[in-house]
Parts: C-alpha cells; sequence; structure tokens
C-alpha cells in the first residue's frame, strides 16, 4: 500500500447551507472509487475536521458518479451570519478534505498514472 493525499486521486466540490458543510468526492475511475469507500469514512472525515466539525458526518454513496458525498453538521462556526471565522464558508472544505491521506495498492496508482490521471 502507498499512503497518498486525497488530491493525487480525486477532485472534489463543496457547499453550505446554514450551519452545515456537504462535500462531494469524486474517484478519478472506478478502482478508485472502491479504495475511498474503505479509506474514506465517516469517522475519519470527523477526525480531519476535528476543531471545525462539532456535530455529526453523514456519507452517502453515488456510484454511478463514483462519488462519495460527506454532510458536516455544525461545521461552519454557526453559518455565515454568526460565525466569527475568516472563512466561515463550506466552499473551502473541499480543499481542506483532499489533503486528507490514504492508503492505496500500488496496481491502482500505476494505473491512474498509465492514463496521466495522477496530480
Amino acid at each position: 500500500m502507498q499512503r497518498v493525499k486525497l488530491a493525487q486521486i480525486a477532485i472534489s466540490r463543496s457547499g453550505d447551507k446554514g450551519n452545515i458543510s456537504d462535500i462531494s468526492l469524486f474517484a478519478k475511475n472506478s478502482q478508485v472509487f472502491e479504495v475511498l469507500k474503505i479509506e474514506v469514512t465517516e469517522d475519519r472525515v470527523k477526525e480531519h475536521f476535528a476543531g471545525l466539525c462539532t456535530g455529526k458526518v453523514e456519507r452517502y454513496e453515488v456510484p454511478n458518479v463514483l462519488a462519495l458525498k460527506f454532510v458536516l453538521h455544525d461545521a461552519l462556526g454557526g453559518g455565515s451570519a454568526s460565525s466569527l471565522r475568516m472563512d466561515n464558508l463550506g466552499k473551502s472544505l473541499s480543499a481542506a478534505l483532499l489533503r486528507m491521506q490514504v492508503e492505496v495498492p500500488p496496481h491502482v496508482l500505476e494505473r491512474l498514472e498509465e492514463k496521466n490521471l495522477v496530480n
């Protein structure tokens, strides 16, 4: 297994509503999607955002687009109207998730490299 940042094997988008942030993590191929389903759990995402997300984290699988969607409750310091944070919007959290490190089998990385899909 090789430890890599999610940014090397996936892309993400995020948004916010009130005090909730949602982050969608898209795998670059179906093999990566299988790795993400194992490695990127609700507990790991909650731990990754410790100090920011004080509520629960929910995960939804969206296999038709090779994605995992995470909903982070109580993650924005109360939301844009009441937060004292410099960046209280959830739009920046997708980049933060991409810094999480995961274990990936070498053959999965080799396949991405063959197709020039590794960042």
